[in-house]
């Protein structure tokens, strides 16, 4: 799945121009950035085939129990990459997140649904223009080509991971606030649990994730920088709603751009008492905030 990022990015990404999807199947294309990825081991014969057959191009290929049709479709998209980089492709029958692409310095990882899987070379040659491009036309190949094929994913209901939610911080409870917002503003009926996240100190990061939100799981996660005294309540609680707005308010295209946070999301956001004062204390407190 896509998380969503609560640091107010630009409302529309580019190059994930993907058509809405009808009421009863929600499906999102994710991206996500790395700098460095650990490949898969690949055994010496497979490289000198596959090296033969592409040279310049890298793929990560493990034999061991992948399908002939991923493997197949992996050299299809490869084909159509730019020398120098290595691609590893996996086949998923996920039902919300149909393609998925990790970009990083010299790879691509991606994650995209069976149906693909006897795809004609058109639109393999799509999926490697979106895949390194982000290209618009592609994007749109893709966006048909899934709305034909609904009927491939699959229609029963997700099931709900299992996981151990931590709602009650040191200093703040998530559960009471999540509450307190659901009756206020969501009439009771927002179905989404609500966690503190893993405890995560990179050495460096010029970004920070303070809210999330799950599609496929309905989870709201908060990091757990924001459990402290120095955090007001007001500011932890826009936090909250916003990332109870994604699951109100469905991911859309826009202008040929696909948006997280659409007009009417933004629209509702600004009425949250506070929304102003919680902004500028956001601006006023990233760098410490970022040291953790």
């Amino acid at each position: 799945m896509a998380d969503h990022d609560s640091r107010l990015p630009p409302a529309c990404l580019g190059g994930d121009e993907i058509q809405p999807p009808p009421p009863d199947t929600q499906l999102e294309f994710a991206f996500a950035t790395a700098r460095e990825a650990s490949p898969r081991h690949v055994p010496v014969s497979s490289r000198q085939e596959l090296r033969a057959r592409n040279p310049g191009r890298n793929l990560q290929v493990s034999v061991a129990e992948r399908s002939l049709e991923e493997i197949q479709l992996e050299l299809g998209v490869l084909s159509h990459m730019p020398s120098g980089k290595i691609l590893g492709l996996k086949l998923t029958e996920n039902r919300h997140t149909i393609i998925s692409v990790q970009r990083g310095r010299d790879f691509y990882r991606v994650r995209v649904h069976g149906m693909f899987a006897e795809a004609e070379p058109r639109l393999v040659r799509a999926l490697a223009r979106y895949v390194v491009h982000n290209d618009a036309r592609a994007s749109a190949q893709l966006s048909e080509f899934i709305e034909s094929n609904q009927h491939l994913i699959r229609k029963q209901p997700p099931q709900v991971r299992r996981m151990v939610l931590r709602t009650r911080g040191q200093v703040h409870d998530l559960a009471a606030i999540f509450d307190r917002l659901n009756r206020r503003y969501f009439g009771g009926k927002h179905e989404a649990r609500i966690t503190w996240g893993p405890q995560r100190r990179p050495a460096q990061q010029r970004s920070i994730k303070v809210g999330s939100y799950s599609l496929e799981d309905r989870l709201i996660r908060v990091h757990p920088v924001l459990d402290s005294e120095t955090v007001p309540g007001y500011f932890l609680e826009w936090i909250v709603f916003h990332e109870m707005l994604h699951g109100k308010h469905t991911i859309r295209e826009v202008g040929g751009r696909r948006c997280f946070h659409p007009p009417e999301f933004s629209r509702e956001e600004r009425l949250f008492p506070g929304y102003g004062r919680a902004r500028l204390w956001e601006k006023a407190n990233l760098d410490r905030l970022l040291a953790g």
